[in-house]
């Protein structure tokens, strides 16, 4: 059986990528004040609480078009 660090190769781009969209939605957010739905604080805890998907929402469905 395989120990676990051999999958660690394949985590870590994923991992980088992921900090680097949360930061990039993080930073969004807190630039800009208009948002689809919801509020501020509401897109911060997504962001940073669903890690893996919570940026992926945010500019999905969060990002208010006038800006």
């Amino acid at each position: 059986m395989d120990s676990p660090f051999g999958i660690l190769p394949l985590l870590i781009p994923v991992l980088i990528m992921d900090i680097a969209l949360a930061a990039a939605a993080v930073v969004h957010i807190l630039r800009h004040p208009y948002y689809r739905f919801g509020n501020k604080i509401m897109w911060l805890v997504i962001a940073v609480v669903l890690l893996l998907f919570g940026p992926i929402i945010y500019f999905v469905f969060g990002k208010g078009e006038n800006e």
